[in-house]
């Protein structure tokens, strides 16, 4: 079944929970990420984002480049998040001082661009003559991409097309390289792709569709380029193995690859756009490698808070069942970069198990990457923390216990806040003549195809779900794979649907009331045996929910903790100021005091008692301590 899953961003209207989280967005993270962009935050990571474009633009007009060029290769894709940010907060909280904002950056931006249509401040401030040279690690179509997707939503929310007309004249420029003149590479970072298809449905500008398919047909047809690439120039970036294809998903065609490997942001990127594409063409065998890609991901290389990219090195996905927790790398970009790839994977085939880890990847990982207040940011979320080794010993140095105010490489902080902001295209979706609740979300939705409704739950605390239905049509609602049972009922009399691939498909009419209750009880969750790290252990859940346990809530120390398998568990409101609003567990537990001494032939001393958990997406509030999603399941 193909849908389109694009229902505009002004189609849902926010409240509840999300409405929380993008209200977090607009009054904090915005303002926030902004005074970064502009260098003005105390204590933050230098940007200089808007100064490279205005140096870029002395360039261009023969002028001294002011201070030059500050920062990472790609530090104007943080420019373009921003934007994009924005755009869909203006769409949920309407804002002329941060419009304003917004269009003044705007008029940065393409002051910087170059007369042949070319936009990257890097080059044009520092090396103009190597443009195109080091498709490898030069980033140029990654930046390019991400202006396209802010150009994209900042029309879409304003009706301002000074963006758009922009990338769609450095949109010309690339196909001159690529298409025209025949250059023979691919991006070294996917991104473009699917931006290029966004701006392809947005504007039918057919030459955006056509280079979208032939970067992504390009791929791995060669998996010597970037080999050949490198010993044509004499310069490089940071110095990036040519002959690594798995890192950069070049070794294969797409349509062969099988395996998830490489760098995990680039992955999930590359697998949205081929999924797209697919959706886009009905290309059976683009979608059957997309498939094979997320059974990869999702059976073997995921972690149960839906983190992709378990290694450290290379940011990247390692081999079957390495999923460690002490040093996840799990980086925020790549759980959002996951979710992106299920919303597209739902447009060529409606099936449940996608929104289920869309949602657990969001409710897990990408809110874990924002801190409660909106001030402070996690790249990296690993699913054990012991201070005095995280963040410490060598090969934990990238598993903080707290999280940083910004980044040098600060991609994840507004790529989480675009998200957030945009959660409606995620959470519903629509055909010709069906709409589709993907995720749960208060609030109202209208869709292009005539169905309008008001959904009413506290979810993720709260289990009901209700829909009043203000025009009519069909409507399809997932049914979470998580929930053992569920409960359905039209005007309150009980209705048995049987499930399609995840999902129930109603026919409703206006003014009815649809009410879904899913199942509130905790949950206990085992790994594979073969997740080696894992053996033996026990986590806890409850709806889309991965708790972990603070040494806050339990005497300081989690390291001794061990769950009673079967033992009862208590959901229960939090009193904590911090964490108001959410709900902790209370499980059986036993712990364990062993000897002082490092090794002791004499058995640990165990106490009943109960361990105290808290939502996963929770930690690192309330100072430094130990933290573990895993413990001992005896």
């Amino acid at each position: 079944m193909k849908i389109q899953n694009q229902i505009r961003q002004s189609a849902y209207k926010a409240d509840g929970f999300i409405k929380k989280y993008q209200k977090l967005i607009k009054d904090t993270v915005i303002p926030y990420q902004y005074s970064v962009l502009n260098d003005k935050a105390r204590g933050a990571e230098k940007s200089h984002v808007v100064k490279n474009f205005e140096n870029a633009a002395r360039a261009l007009n023969g002028e001294e480049a002011g201070d030059g060029f500050y920062g990472q290769v790609f530090q104007d894709s943080d420019a373009a998040k921003w934007i994009e940010a924005a755009a869909y907060s203006l769409v949920n909280f309407p804002d002329k001082k941060l419009e304003k904002l917004c269009d003044g950056l705007i008029d940065k931006i393409v002051a910087a661009q170059e007369k042949d249509g070319y936009l990257d401040t890097y080059f044009t401030i520092k090396d103009r003559d190597k443009r195109w040279t080091n498709l490898l690690e030069a980033h140029e179509l990654y930046c390019a991409g991400h202006m396209m997707e802010a150009a994209c939503a900042y029309y879409e929310a304003t009706g301002k097309n000074k963006l758009l007309k922009s990338m769609l004249i450095n949109a010309e420029h690339i196909y001159k390289v690529f298409i025209t003149d025949g250059h023979e590479g691919f991006p070294g970072h996917p991104e473009i792709e699917l931006a290029l298809l966004k701006m392809y449905r947005l504007t039918g500008n057919k030459h955006c569709f056509e280079l979208a398919e032939h970067f992504i047909n390009k791929r791995g047809t060669d998996p010597d380029y970037y080999k050949k690439e490198t010993q044509n120039r004499s310069w490089t970036v940071w110095g990036n193995n040519a002959n690594d294809n798995d890192y950069q998903q070049s070794g294969v065609p797409v349509r062969d690859m099988t395996d998830a490997v490489g760098h995990a942001v680039r992955a999930v990127y590359l697998f949205t756009a081929m999924a797209d594409l697919s959706s886009q063409t009905n290309d059976k065998k683009l979608f059957d490698a997309c498939k094979r890609l997320w059974e990869s991901i999702t059976e073997k290389r995921m972690y149960i808070t839906g983190g992709i990219g378990s290694t450290v090195h290379g940011e990247a996905f390692s081999v079957d069942y390495d999923l460690p927790g002490d040093t996840a790398y799990a980086e925020t970009c790549a759980s959002v970069g996951l979710m992106f790839f299920a919303s597209r994977m739902l447009e060529y085939e409606i099936d449940s198990k996608y929104a289920d880890v869309m949602e657990q990847a969001f409710y897990n990982t990408v809110l874990a990457g924002i801190q409660l207040d909106g001030k402070r940011f996690f790249y990296v979320n690993p699913l054990e923390v012991v201070p005095g080794i995280s963040g410490v010993a060598s090969a934990y140095r990238h598993a903080l216990t707290q999280r940083p105010g910004w980044y040098a490489c600060a991609c994840c902080p507004p790529n989480a806040a675009r998200l957030i902001s945009s959660f409606g295209k995620y959470a519903y979706g629509e055909n010709d003549d069906t709409a589709f609740c993907h995720m749960f979300a208060s609030g109202e939705v209208n869709f292009k195809n005539g169905v309008s409704l008001v959904c009413k739950t506290d979810y993720p605390y709260g289990f009901t779900v209700q829909y009043e239905v203000k025009k009519g049509g069909a409507l399809s609602i997932r049914i979470p794979g998580w929930s053992k049972s569920f409960g359905l009922s039209i005007n309150e009399k009980n209705t048995y649907v049987k499930k399609q691939n995840g999902y129930v498909f109603l026919n409703v009419n206006d003014g009815d009331c649809v009410t879904l209750s899913l199942d509130l009880e905790p949950r206990f969750v085992w790994a594979s045996s073969r997740v080696a790290r894992l053996t033996g252990k026990v986590c806890l859940l409850r709806g889309p929910l991965v708790y972990c346990f603070e040494g806050v809530d339990n005497g300081g120390d989690v390291l001794s903790l061990a769950l009673k398998r079967g033992g009862e568990v208590k959901a229960f409101k939090s009193d904590d100021e911090i964490l108001k609003d959410t709900v902790k567990l209370s499980v059986k537990a036993v712990r364990r005091k062993t000897a002082d001494s490092l090794y002791s032939d004499t058995p640990p001393n165990e106490t009943d008692t109960f361990a105290i958990a808290v939502p996963y997406y929770t930690w690192g509030n309330r100072g430094e301590n130990q933290m573990r999603v895993w413990l001992d399941d005896i």
